[in-house]
């Protein structure tokens, strides 16, 4: 009989201390997952040395996860599964997001350093008021030349690029939108018309553009304009940087007609476990010494106005990259387009590429 009830008091002690570490360990796990914060971002497009910053400062283990568009960083956000904190979509992508209930709201009371950031690039048509995101970069798209390949041409305009002598010497991205935009703009019309006419005229035009055509690629530009294999380049202005960084004859210009202006924005999906951390993250990486170091880091232009007392001269100074409001109110955001809309400037761009080959 004893030696049952001392059995028995062994057991239940034993219950008692299985269930006391039991309660230890989910303790400490919901406490380290609270303390995770999941981030989803373009491959890189961060300076790594904030994320440890970050990490020291607030206490959170990040999580950095990387995608290759937006479409592919879509899915995985519909599909769930994984539950990401932050993300950071391109423009249109906000405004798709947005119509399918992917995104949540930030609390702006948690961003105080959103007064950083440059109000011509606050509350644009993708996001009125900035309710689901904050601007990360922002670019155009532009020509990069080379000068010397050009015999001293200088290039200022969209249809300079159907001049006669560049034969077989342009570079265009292979890209609907930017394309077809060129196209548009050329014509004085805007990157987002989608008039019937506008668009038949649009494709008449590029048309007569393929004897200056070399190829239509995507990031051999990197390498091909370098390497003096082309001279004209149709691209974004990150690529640009880039490729001038390789060789210096090369410049950069964002045509006078105008432009496409791109925002990738910092957002917080549906399905985020962390949401006080991503707000967190996202007032750090606005603090103005963060902000000027991710920019020197990424090479893309930040938003964050207050950042450019801590940018060198040379990159702050560079209308290229960092151009005036006159010019900038010429830049248009792409309009999130219906699906038949997509298709049909897919279609355009399609039928162009085919009259190239």
């Amino acid at each position: 009989m004893k030696k049952i009830s001392v059995m028995l008091v062994a057991v239940l002690i034993l219950v008692l201390v299985l269930a006391f570490v039991a309660a230890k360990l989910t303790g400490s796990t919901t406490r380290a997952g609270a303390k995770t914060l999941t981030i989803y971002n373009w491959g890189d497009y961060i300076d790594p040395t904030l994320i440890t910053k970050f990490e020291k400062k607030y206490g959170y283990r990040v999580v950095y996860q990387t995608f290759d568009s937006n479409e592919a960083m879509l899915t995985k956000i519909q599909q769930g599964g994984t539950s990401f904190d932050l993300i950071v979509p391109s423009d249109y992508m906000i405004s798709k997001m947005r119509d399918e209930h992917l995104l949540l709201p930030i609390n702006m009371k948690n961003v105080p350093n959103l007064k950083n950031v440059d109000s011509r690039f606050m509350n644009l048509s993708f996001d009125p008021n900035n309710r689901y995101s904050v601007p990360y970069f922002w670019g155009t798209v532009g020509i990069v030349y080379n000068p010397k390949m050009l015999g001293g041409d200088k290039i200022t305009s969209w249809n300079d690029l159907w001049d006669k002598n560049y034969k077989n010497q342009i570079l265009l991205v292979d890209s609907a939108r930017e394309i077809i935009g060129m196209g548009l703009n050329s014509l004085h019309y805007s990157v987002n018309d989608t008039n019937e006419k506008h668009l038949d005229q649009t494709l008449r035009k590029l048309k007569r553009l393929t004897p200056n055509i070399k190829a239509i690629v995507g990031d051999e530009n990197k390498l091909l304009l370098p390497r003096r294999e082309a001279a004209i380049g149709v691209l974004w202005s990150g690529d640009a940087v880039e490729i001038m960084d390789e060789n210096p004859e090369l410049t950069y210009v964002i045509p006078k007609e105008g432009s496409n202006v791109w925002f990738d924005n910092m957002a917080i999906p549906k399905g985020a476990t962390n949401k006080k951390g991503a707000e967190e993250f996202i007032n750090f990486m606005l603090d103005p010494r963060n902000a000027a170091k991710n920019a020197e880091y990424v090479g893309y232009a930040t938003p964050d106005k207050a950042a450019m007392r801590y940018l060198p001269k040379k990159i702050k100074n560079d209308k290229r990259f960092y151009p005036d409001k006159k010019l900038t109110d010429r830049l248009e955001v792409y309009d999130n387009f219906s699906k038949p809309m997509n298709a049909k400037f897919n279609e355009l761009f399609l039928e162009f590429k085919m009259s190239h080959h």
